[in-house]
C-alpha cells in the first residue's frame, strides 16, 4: 500500500461558509414566528444547524513536517499534507503521522564479533517517515517498529567483522568507522523499507569489549604497542650504528677490524636500545689490551 493524496479543501473559506450556513439557519428559526404553520420554517431551521454542526466535525489542522492519515470506514482514503486549517469528509477519521526527522540511540548490546570475541556495541540511528500510508497500516507500532529492527541489523552488523584489524585489507569495527556506518545503515535500510520509513545516518555510538575479556585485550593491545614500539627502536638504532661506522671509516678516524667492529655495534646498540640510562665507562688502556 502506497502513499496517496487525500480529499481536503482549504479550511478558511469553508469557514465562511458554514457561518453563511448557520445564519442561514438561525433566520429560518427566527423567521418561524411570522408563518402560518411555523413548524416548517423551525424544523427547517433546526436541520440547518445540526447540519452545520456535522460539518464542523470536518475540519482539521495539519502542522508543518506533518501528515493526516485518513481512513473511511476502515478504508485508506489518502494522506493530507498541506499545512494549516483544512476540511475534509466529516466521516473520515484521522491520524496524525510525523514527518519530521528522529533519531534515538539503541541501547548496549552484547555480540561476539567475527572473531569471536564478546563485545558492547550501540548505535544512533537518525531516521524519518517517507510513506506515512506504509508507516501505519504495514506495521502495528512503526516507532517500535524501527527500535527493534535498527538492533536486529546492529547485531547483525557486528557479527560480520572483527574488533580489531589483524590483516590490513580487512575492515574492522575499530578502524573503519565509515565502512562500517554505511553497511549499517544499508542494513537497517533493507529492514525499513516495508514500513516507509528513510534511514538518514546510522552511526556507531559506543564500542568496547565485553567486561570478561577487557583485561586481557587491554593487555594484548599493550603487548602489541610494545613490540611495535621495540621495532621501530631496533630499526633506528640499527642505521645510527651504520650511520657511525661509515663514518669512522670515511674519515680515516680509526680502523676496527671485524671483532672490534663487532664489540662497538653491541655496545651502541645497548646504548640505544637500553630502558635505562647507560654509566659510561673510561678505556684508560689500549684499544685491544683493555
Amino acid at each position: 500500500m502506497n502513499e496517496r493524496q487525500g480529499f481536503s479543501l482549504a479550511g478558511i473559506p469553508f469557514v465562511g461558509f458554514c457561518l453563511l450556513l448557520a445564519a442561514f439557519g438561525i433566520w429560518l428559526v427566527l423567521s418561524s414566528a411570522g408563518h402560518q404553520p411555523p413548524l416548517a420554517s423551525f424544523f427547517g431551521g433546526v436541520v440547518v444547524l445540526v447540519f452545520t454542526a456535522f460539518l464542523l466535525k470536518g475540519f482539521f489542522q495539519v502542522a508543518p513536517n506533518e501528515g493526516q492519515v485518513m481512513q473511511l470506514f476502515g478504508k485508506y482514503a489518502g494522506t493530507v499534507r498541506e499545512e494549516g486549517l483544512r476540511w475534509t469528509n466529516p466521516f473520515y477519521s484521522r491520524r496524525r503521522v510525523s514527518l519530521r526527522v528522529r533519531n534515538f540511540e539503541s541501547g548496549k548490546l552484547k555480540v561476539n564479533d567475527s572473531d569471536g570475541n564478546p563485545i558492547e556495541i550501540a548505535a544512533v540511528v537518525v531516521w524519518q517517515v517517507v510513506d506515512t500510508a506504509e508507516a501505519v497500516f504495514q506495521v502495528d507500532d512503526y516507532e517500535n517498529f524501527v527500535h527493534i529492527q535498527s538492533e536486529s541489523a546492529l547485531r547483525q552488523m557486528a557479527q560480520n567483522y572483527p574488533y580489531d584489524a589483524h590483516d590490513d585489507g580487512k575492515p574492522s569495527l575499530r578502524s573503519h568507522g565509515e565502512v562500517i556506518n554505511n553497511h549499517l545503515r544499508d542494513e537497517i535500510q533493507a529492514r525499513l523499507d516495508k514500513a516507509g520509513v528513510s534511514v538518514i545516518e546510522a552511526r556507531i555510538s559506543h564500542l568496547a569489549y565485553a567486561q570478561e575479556i577487557a583485561q586481557a585485550m587491554l593487555q594484548r593491545q599493550q603487548a602489541s604497542a610494545i613490540v611495535a614500539a621495540r621495532g621501530r627502536i631496533v630499526e633506528g638504532a640499527v642505521g645510527m650504528v651504520a650511520m657511525a661506522l661509515d663514518s669512522l671509516r670515511e674519515q680515516g678516524v680509526v680502523e676496527l677490524d671485524e671483532e672490534r667492529k663487532a664489540a662497538m655495534v653491541s655496545n651502541l646498540l645497548v646504548v640505544l636500545c637500553g630502558d635505562r640510562a647507560t654509566q659510561p665507562v673510561v678505556n684508560t688502556g689500549t684499544l685491544y689490551g683493555g
